[in-house]
């Protein structure tokens, strides 16, 4: 859920002990109430144990409302975390891009976060490669191995934004339901990584960083650099 900052927040306690869940999460707590329901007939005891994984799971899959910044300039953060790296990469070799060396912006959640993604700019998706693969620790360092989904968005004016949203060590699922050709909406949401993982942000030739490693992102929301 987004609203733009033109509208009147919301600042009832509902919105921070009561967010959204997003759909993925639904189903996941539909399964999990179900089974201490039925557990909860046979004793009691189950009760408490069951209370504890439903409340967790509620946390993580919570989908809280967004205030997107305006501006056709701004490249918002994907995911919620902490900058782990900023540093220049040779261009991913998955997309027809030009061979050059791009500012790569990397974010990692940790299973505290919120993990939910949202598009960095507006565009139409022109490209999605899959990788299957294995869970590494990506908190810190690179692995080619990991399993990883890749995003190529081209805005209206013809610039193409690459971002990778990668499975870590606890890490289980990648739910990215996008097709080629389809259109977002900057700060809008596209797909979330289960339980603990890393985004990655390939930033246009020429344009800097307005964040720096360490610095706590909230998606849809931190301008993480301006086209400009």
């Amino acid at each position: 859920m987004t609203k733009t900052n033109t509208d009147f927040p919301d600042l009832s306690w509902r919105r921070y002990l009561l967010p959204p869940v997003h759909r993925e999460g639904v189903k996941i707590l539909a399964v999990v109430l179900a089974v201490s329901i039925a557990f909860g007939l046979i004793s009691a005891w189950f009760w408490l144990l069951f209370a504890p994984f439903c409340l967790f799971s509620f946390y993580f899959f919570r989908n809280p409302e967004r205030v997107i910044p305006q501006g056709d300039d701004l490249i918002l953060a994907p995911a919620d975390g902490i900058v782990s790296k900023i540093e220049e990469v040779n261009t991913p070799k998955a997309f027809n891009m030009p061979d050059q060396k791009l500012t790569r912006v990397s974010i990692f959640m940790s299973v505290f976060n919120v993990h939910v993604n949202r598009a960095p700019v507006s565009g139409k998706v022109t490209a999605l490669n899959y990788h299957p693969g294995k869970f590494v620790s990506v908190a810190e360092k690179d692995s080619e191995d990991n399993e990883r989904q890749e995003i190529l968005l081209t805005t209206n004016k013809g610039i193409q934004l690459a971002f990778t949203q990668i499975a870590g060590l606890v890490a289980r699922r990648i739910y990215c339901p996008l097709k080629v050709g389809d259109e977002l909406k900057a700060g809008q949401v596209f797909g979330m990584i289960r339980f603990g993982s890393r985004l990655d942000v390939y930033l246009p030739k020429g344009v800097k960083p307005d964040v720096a490693v360490g610095q706590t992102m909230v998606a849809g929301e931190t301008v993480i650099a301006k086209l400009k």
